[in-house]
């Protein structure tokens, strides 16, 4: 399938509250009480990919408890070349907190006007913050843009707090399937 690249697509920056940051080695960031810090979701570049892999893998460790046999992930096996041929034939977006790449998300848009989101992943470490609604955000604002008419995505059914992150953002299951060993849903978003 032919894939439709839109590189006008812009996302604004947002803020929000974070109650505890933590550098890489796991140390904790002074910061005031209530501070509000700013969340920029942007277009991937090559430069960006050794901090989606890694972001990637560790998202993807924590939702391999929910699958049966995690080798099954194949977003725990994907190389630095598999994400550089996504940034070049997809729509990827990256989120950063004050300069710091936190999360990632992958979009294929189709010629039919249909897409399919992929690879959305947030740090570990920032968590349950908004991030991921920030992200989910502007991936509304691409798809708008670009003319989608229904995005779809895969998670897995007994992530319960995945599915009710997606269904706040107006997704809702279309199918299951098990084709991969564990049970999937299906999700989807119509825009018009």
């Amino acid at each position: 399938m032919q894939n439709l690249r839109n590189k006008n697509l812009n996302c604004s920056s947002r803020e929000i509250k974070i109650l505890d940051l933590f550098d890489d080695s796991g140390f904790n960031i002074p910061k005031k009480d209530n501070v509000l810090l700013s969340i920029e979701v942007r277009k991937a570049s090559l430069e960006d990919i050794e901090d989606i892999s890694r972001i990637t893998k560790e998202a993807f460790k924590q939702y391999s408890k929910y699958v049966i046999k995690n080798d099954n992930l194949e977003a725990l096996k994907e190389t630095y070349k598999d994400i550089e041929m996504d940034i070049q034939t997809k729509e990827v977006f990256v989120a950063s907190l004050n300069g710091m790449i936190v999360g990632s998300v992958r979009i294929n848009i189709l010629p039919d006007k249909t897409a399919y989101l992929s690879r959305f992943a947030v740090s570990p470490k920032f968590q349950n913050r908004g991030i991921g609604n920030v992200m989910l955000n502007a991936v509304d604002e691409a798809m708008k843009k670009a003319g989608v008419k229904k995005l779809f995505l895969h998670t897995a059914a007994k992530a319960s707090s995945l599915i009710y992150c997606y269904y706040k953002h107006d997704f809702y299951i279309d199918s299951t399937t098990k084709d991969r060993g564990y049970v999937r849903a299906l999700l989807s978003k119509d825009y018009v």
